[in-house]
C-alpha cells in the first residue's frame, strides 16, 4: 500500500486547542499510557473533520487499528463539543448585531433503516437539518443541533427554540420564504399567492434587496461545508450534532487566530 504526506488547511492553534483539551482529559481520566500523544491524537481528528479523512486511511497514516482511530476520533469530538456554545450564549452575541440571517441547510447522511424521517423532499436526498444564524458579514454564529431531514426549516427553528429567543430579543432577522409564517422581527421575501393578485414593481425590488442580504447568509453553509467529514455523514445520524458543535468550536479558534 502507498503512503503520501498531506496537509490541513487549519493553524496550528487549532491543534493547540484540541490537544490541551485531550491532555487535561487523559489526566482526569488518569490514562497512563496511549499508543498516540495528545498532539498526535488531535491531529487525526483535525485529518479527520477537515479532509475527511476515512477511519482505515487514518489507522494506515498513523500505524494504528482502525477501531483505535474510531475511538481516538469519536473521544476528540466529543470533548470539542461539550465546550461548544448553546442558543443563549449565543444570543449574548446576536443580540449587539443590527440583524442577523437565518437560514437552513442539509448534511447528507447514508441511508438508514427508518429512513423516510431522513429524506428530504426539498433537497431530493437523506440527511440531517441544521438551522444557521450568520452575522450582516455571513460569519457563522451559531449552528444548531441536527434534526431528521424531512423537517422543515420553521419547525426545526421552533424546536430549537430559535424563533422564541429571536422574537424575544427583538433582532431582525432575515429568513427566506420556509419562515414566511413568522411575524416581526423577521422579514420574509412576499410570496405570489392567490390573495395577491397583482405582484407589483416593488413587491419584486424588495425580493431582490431581501435575496441580496440573505446570500451572505450563505457564506456560514459554506463555512460548514468546508470541513469534508460534512459532506456526507458516514456514520449514525445521531452523531451529526456532536461534529457540528466540534466544528464550530474549531471555527471560534481559526477565526480568532485570523480575524476578517
Amino acid at each position: 500500500m502507498l503512503s503520501y504526506p498531506a496537509t490541513i488547511s487549519l493553524s496550528s492553534q487549532s491543534l493547540n486547542h484540541l490537544t490541551t483539551l485531550i491532555r487535561h482529559h487523559r489526566r482526569q481520566r488518569r490514562s497512563r499510557w496511549r499508543v498516540l500523544a495528545p498532539a498526535r491524537q488531535a491531529l487525526l481528528a483535525l485529518a479527520h473533520l477537515r479532509n475527511g479523512d476515512t477511519y482505515h486511511r487514518l489507522a494506515t497514516g498513523f500505524a494504528i487499528s482502525t477501531s483505535t482511530a474510531w475511538r481516538y476520533v469519536r473521544e476528540a469530538i466529543d470533548l470539542l463539543a461539550a465546550t461548544a456554545p448553546d442558543l443563549t450564549t449565543a444570543m449574548t452575541r446576536i443580540r449587539r448585531l443590527c440583524f442577523v440571517i437565518l437560514d437552513g441547510t442539509l448534511i447528507s447522511i447514508d441511508r438508514v433503516a427508518d429512513d423516510k424521517a431522513y429524506y428530504s423532499g426539498k433537497h431530493r436526498r437523506h440527511g440531517m437539518n441544521i438551522q444557521v444564524v450568520a452575522d450582516p458579514a455571513g460569519r457563522l454564529i451559531w449552528a444548531s443541533p441536527g434534526l431528521p431531514g424531512r423537517t422543515h426549516d420553521l419547525t426545526a427553528a421552533r424546536t430549537h427554540g430559535l424563533i422564541d429567543a429571536l422574537t424575544t430579543a427583538g433582532v431582525i432577522t432575515f429568513a427566506d420564504r420556509a419562515y414566511q409564517s413568522v411575524q416581526r422581527p423577521f422579514i420574509t421575501p412576499y410570496k405570489k399567492h392567490k390573495g395577491r393578485k397583482v405582484f407589483t414593481a416593488w413587491n419584486k425590488k424588495f425580493n431582490r434587496d431581501h435575496a441580496a442580504i440573505r446570500a451572505n447568509g450563505e457564506r456560514a453553509n459554506a463555512t460548514l461545508k468546508q470541513w469534508k467529514i460534512l459532506t456526507q455523514i458516514r456514520c449514525s445520524p445521531g452523531r451529526t450534532t456532536p461534529i457540528v458543535q466540534a466544528i464550530q468550536v474549531l471555527h471560534s479558534v481559526e477565526t480568532a487566530q485570523h480575524p476578517r
